[in-house]
């Protein structure tokens, strides 16, 4: 377990990087929004082209992988919302807190680190992860606001819903990645050194732009953050382990990518929602930044439990 610790420790070096250049004003609130944009339109997109170009649907569509996950998920969520309902919560503030506890920092974070640290091939896995967050849980949050704002569900909500997918650049990179795999289209050698050095500039600029946006992250009363990053990063993993192990019996490797998967710190577009739609905000940023800091010691010990599965 030490030893992937010691393997984390330039991911987190990277975040802590960023958080010092923000923190001495080396680097903007602007810069961090521009280095953001920079890392989801192009760089991550080509990382997730070139990983999904590669792979076959059979490899990218393991019905039993992904129901574990989605129903281990949605049981957190459900739970979540209904404790916070409990503690006399808005509706509103129930699923943003539900959504803060199953949404994880995958396209940031779950793509940089694992397949790094448990191999190339838990790509297709970290993928079918990325894949429930951005078609289940994103529209999700969006209709159940919506839905209970306006008193009822209509056709233009999910419109709109279906035009910002087509247009999410992860969704477009994934799926464009997945019909190219699909023709069985060779990829030009010149398209891949071009996707291999853009797709390069990923990791190290999340993590960085992570890191930054933690700097302007809001302080404040720290006790429902941190049940939040609690649920994310320990309840969240046992939840799908379980199911994954268990329910399901799937393979220990692909079990120990889900559970790693489950395990990443709190998702910063929850805080762009919550903003987005005038709900309290600055719960889920403290959240966001208490998970992704205490992320150093938890992800390294799921990461050390869940590799003993398989080896």
């Amino acid at each position: 377990m030490l030893h992937i610790f010691f393997n984390t420790l330039p991911f987190f070096a990277l975040i802590a990087l960023g958080y010092v250049a923000a923190k001495r004003s080396i680097f903007s609130q602007e810069a961090t929004a521009h280095l953001t944009k920079f890392v989801f339109y192009f760089a991550l997109s080509a990382m997730l082209f070139k990983f999904s170009s590669n792979l076959a649907l059979t490899d990218i569509l393991e019905w039993d992988f992904m129901a574990a996950y989605l129903i281990g998920s949605l049981s957190l969520y459900v739970l979540t919302a209904v404790v916070a309902r409990f503690r006399g919560q808005s509706f509103e503030s129930a699923v943003i807190e539900a959504q803060c506890s199953v949404i994880g920092n995958m396209g940031w974070m779950g793509l940089a680190m694992i397949p790094i640290l448990l191999g190339e091939q838990a790509i297709s896995y970290v993928i079918m992860v990325l894949i429930i967050d951005l078609m289940i849980f994103g529209p999700l949050i969006v209709i159940l606001l919506v839905a209970h704002r306006e008193g009822q569900l209509n056709l233009k909500l999910l419109q709109t819903i279906g035009l910002g997918l087509i247009k999410n650049p992860l969704v477009l990179s994934i799926s464009t990645g997945l019909l190219w795999a699909a023709f069985e289209i060779p990829v030009p050698d010149l398209l891949n050194r071009f996707m291999t050095i853009l797709g390069g500039a990923s990791t190290p600029g999340a993590l960085f732009a992570i890191g930054a946006s933690m700097a302007f992250a809001a302080r404040g009363q720290i006790s429902i953050p941190l049940y939040l990053s609690i649920n994310k990063l320990i309840v969240h993993p046992v939840l799908v382990g379980v199911m994954a192990l268990f329910i399901f019996a799937i393979d220990p490797f692909a079990s120990a990518v889900m559970m790693a998967c489950a395990a990443m710190p709190i998702a910063g577009n929850v805080y762009m929602i919550a903003t987005h739609y005038g709900i309290p905000s600055q719960r889920i940023s403290i959240a966001i930044l208490i998970s992704t800091t205490a992320s150093i010691a938890t992800i390294s010990a799921i990461i050390g439990l869940v590799t003993q599965l398989y080896s």
